[in-house]
């Protein structure tokens, strides 16, 4: 078994063994009986592509959360000088799926041990990040992080931070839904591709 393997089947263990008394439910976006959830997992076209495939979640925007400049363009944040994180900010029913799953899906789909880098893709634009949106994310999270660490599901210590959300920026249209309309893309091919396979997968029961 590898040991990505393995941390999905743990981190499924760790998400019922937890419980918890509310589903994190995140802040109300206005719709009714949707909520939010922020995650920076490098680059949001790989991000945005595996989350658009769950039962649950009505939207997903790639965007640019928790930096220092106003509306930053893509070029902006490619410096690595803004402070943005590529993120993407979910609307979801928790009635159909939780705050916990979505971190399921969110650990097992990237690499939480490398400070600022995914791959080939470096700088903290590219940072691991869960951007809170109520104190009950904010301690799911801080839990999960801690069980996985103490467990040595990674090979190394995740430095993913949980920070609060602040401003999101929607990113250019050009980036929204990206992977459905240039699956041949190389990137997409090499990257984003296979990432989505692996949901569809070990996912299987959350998949559209």
């Amino acid at each position: 078994m590898s040991a990505r393997t393995f941390a999905v089947l743990f981190f499924a263990g760790v998400i019922t063994i937890m419980g918890s008394t509310r589903e994190g439910l995140g802040a109300d976006d206005g719709k009714a009986g949707l909520a939010k959830a922020t995650f920076a997992g490098g680059c949001f076209w790989c991000t945005e592509a595996v989350y658009a495939e769950l039962k649950g979640v009505k939207g997903v925007t790639s965007g640019y959360t928790n930096g220092k400049v106003p509306n930053p363009t893509y070029k902006d944040v490619c410096t690595g000088l803004t402070g943005h994180a590529e993120a993407i900010e979910i609307e979801y029913d928790p009635a159909v799926v939780s705050f916990e799953k979505l971190l399921e899906v969110f650990f097992a789909t990237h690499d939480p041990t490398t400070l600022n880098r995914q791959g080939a893709d470096v700088g903290t634009q590219y940072r691991s990040g869960v951007y809170y949106h109520d104190d009950e994310q904010k301690r799911i999270a801080e839990q999960v992080i801690a069980k996985l660490d103490a467990a040595r599901v990674f090979p190394g210590k995740i430095v993913t931070e949980v920070v609060k959300a602040e401003t999101f920026y929607p990113a250019e249209d050009y980036h929204q839904d990206y992977f459905a309309r240039n699956p041949a893309q190389p990137y997409c091919r090499a990257v984003a591709a296979p990432k989505v396979e692996k949901v569809r997968k070990v996912f299987k029961d959350l998949i559209k």
